[in-house]
């Protein structure tokens, strides 16, 4: 982690063990996901009784690079339902499951969006406008095959469409419509200047 673990006790007295044994825990979270920039955990006694068989909360709060943070909290009514006596330990191996549940869950969807992204750039191609026909809102891109592929206004990315003149360098993606193969996610290829090539 770039941050080092902060680990704070409210109203119940810190203790070796639990400190320990949220270390280990927080190590776990980083074999699962080995770019937490931060991880702040909290041990709060909010409420007690004469029986003293309500358990702490605990909160986790994991930072990660470029994404809103992970934020586990739960109530002890939780615990109490879940644990005949719960206790800190309890509280601790329950609110780490949880935080470990949902970071191996958000690790997933992040490769799953990867894969996407890898299998769409496999299936880009460069081309070139063939033609336009703006009254229309379509056009056509002609292959490095020569073959001609239909697309239309909304299959231009980021706008576009207004911008495109015939004989500007696009890359697509190949897909099939109605009427058989198109040209999908189409985007304007810039020049060194900046500018439309």
């Amino acid at each position: 982690m770039q941050v080092p673990l902060e680990i704070a006790f409210h109203n119940v007295e810190r203790s070796d063990w639990a400190e320990e044994e949220i270390r280990n825990q927080v190590a776990r979270l980083e074999d699962i996901y080995k770019r937490l920039t931060a991880c702040r955990v909290r041990v709060d006694q909010r409420a007690n009784n004469s029986n003293q068989t309500i358990p702490p909360v605990v909160r986790i709060e994991i930072s990660l690079p470029g994404y809103k943070d992970i934020v586990v909290s739960h109530e002890p009514e939780h615990l109490q339902r879940k644990y005949q006596r719960p206790d800190l330990h309890h509280a601790i191996n329950e609110a780490f499951r949880i935080a470990a549940r949902q970071l191996s869950e958000f690790k997933e969807r992040l490769a799953d969006r990867k894969t996407a992204l890898t299998h769409e750039a496999a299936h880009e191609f460069m081309g070139q406008v063939a033609e336009i026909v703006p009254e229309r809102d379509h056009g056509f891109v002609i292959t490095k095959e020569g073959g001609l592929l239909y697309f239309h206004r909304n299959a231009v990315l980021v706008g576009d469409f207004d911008r495109l003149k015939r004989g500007d360098a696009v890359s697509y993606v190949e897909d099939v419509g109605d009427t058989g193969p198109i040209a999908t996610k189409i985007r304007l290829k810039a020049g060194p200047n900046g500018s439309a090539e």
